[in-house]
């Protein structure tokens, strides 16, 4: 499987060529990715094969991709948009040192072809949006350059876990659940459709008042972590709290969800966990339904043997999640910066 084609056509200087990757790149761009974050974070390593999903497999269908080579045949570059979501279009550049004249080209490219995935949604403007290192100071050089503001910075933060830790359970009137399965005849599991209903409903609730939210919808959110090869149906979760005043007519309510995978082994060969979202309503807020979701997991963690769970943090999050994330244990192990530009679509 391969991305969608290389269109629009780059205009690169010679002796460089454009084309889509395959199979046979994997290995090359894994090289390029880990170089260039050795040379920003101070840490190499590449998931393999939520790279290979990006690549070629079921993660490019929604994507255009291509790579630089240059006259040995060294893939030198890597740039592509990813069809998010209505309006929404995210891009990546990856350039090995000494190529800086393929920048600006590139740039120009994934601008157009931004603006050509926002046309077959039938819209009239989609926002780019880069996810880059904080310090890589060349790459937001050209981001700048071309347009794109510094909008937001990310913490990635991970947090130990052991066999012999022990976690409070939820406070009185919140109680946390697996997503339910459906267990088929050749023993495959699928989940409930209103368990992930609420799931997506949950989370596109919570982040209404998040920076940059905006709607994605079930089919997407579904398919895009399933691309995951973390992915993990017995990695969800859901939340409900008991309504503040009880009555007849006041059930359960669904007031938080939690999504996570399974991350790759570390150095020493230790699988751990990563939270791909955790969401709690509005009018769950301050039951201590976030506490719940993150012990469950990382209880869930440690019993699967594994020694450590991640995940992303808006540095300036309203609800100030980054201070609960540190008192519960977490460290920031490097940060990322959102550069986004809103452009618009001819015809």
């Amino acid at each position: 499987m391969t991305s969608l084609p290389l269109d629009p056509q780059p205009a690169l200087p010679a002796p460089y060529v454009a084309r889509v990757p395959g199979p046979a790149d994997v290995a090359a761009v894994a090289d390029l990715v880990s170089a260039h974050r050795r040379r920003v974070r101070g840490q190499g390593g590449v998931d393999a094969d939520a790279l290979t999903q990006e690549l070629v497999g079921t993660g490019s269908w929604t994507r255009r991709q291509l790579l630089a080579v240059d006259h040995t045949g060294e893939v030198v570059a890597w740039a592509g948009v990813h069809d998010r979501a209505a309006g929404r279009t995210e891009v990546r550049l990856t350039l090995a040192p000494g190529h800086d004249e393929l920048a600006p080209v590139l740039l120009d490219w994934l601008s157009d072809a931004g603006a050509r995935v926002a046309a077959a949604r039938g819209v009239d403007r989609t926002q780019l949006d880069a996810l880059l290192d904080e310090g890589d100071r060349e790459l937001a050089e050209w981001f700048g350059t071309a347009g794109y503001r510094h909008t937001r910075t990310w913490l990635n933060m991970k947090r130990p876990v052991s066999h012999d830790e022990v976690f409070p359970q939820p406070r009185a009137g919140v109680v946390v659940r697996r997503v339910q399965v459906h267990r088929l005849d050749d023993g495959t599991t699928l989940p409930v459709a209103e368990d992930l209903q609420a799931v997506h409903r949950v989370l596109e609730e919570s982040f209404e008042d998040h920076f940059n939210s905006y709607r994605e919808s079930f089919p997407e959110f579904a398919q895009r972590l399933r691309e995951d090869p973390g992915h993990r149906w017995d990695h969800w979760w859901l939340a409900t709290v008991d309504p503040l005043e009880p009555g007849p007519d006041n059930a359960p309510f669904v007031g938080g969800a939690l999504v996570s995978s399974v991350s790759p082994p570390d150095d020493d060969g230790v699988l751990g966990s990563y939270v791909d979202y955790i969401g709690v309503h509005r009018a769950a807020r301050g039951r201590g339904v976030a506490k719940a979701l993150l012990h469950t997991v990382l209880a869930d963690a440690a019993s699967r043997g594994r020694n450590r769970v991640g995940l992303e943090v808006d540095a300036d999050s309203p609800t100030g999640a980054d201070g609960l994330y540190r008192s519960m244990g977490w460290g920031t192990s490097y940060v990322t910066e959102s550069w986004q530009r809103d452009i618009h679509v001819d015809g």
